[in-house]
């Protein structure tokens, strides 16, 4: 059973990759996504006249409980 959770967690972590790499971080999708793999880092977006130029973001998407049970 934590092997299937752990498989569900990656496979949507790989989205959110895939949505930073394409530009996709504003849409309810995406935010349904960071809820999801419980990201707690930050996202950037940089748009010029109305077109996104680059997006990113800073890893801190383990949430404090997943690091406590993973510490025991």
């Amino acid at each position: 059973m934590m092997g299937t959770q752990s498989k569900d967690e990656e496979t949507t972590f790989v989205e959110f990759r895939r949505k930073v790499r394409a530009a996709e971080m504003l849409s309810a999708a995406m935010e349904r996504l960071l809820e999801a793999i419980g990201f707690t880092g930050r996202l950037t977006v940089v748009v010029q006249n109305g077109r996104v130029l680059k997006s990113g973001y800073e890893e801190g998407y383990f949430n404090q409980r997943a690091r406590f049970e993973d510490t025991r």
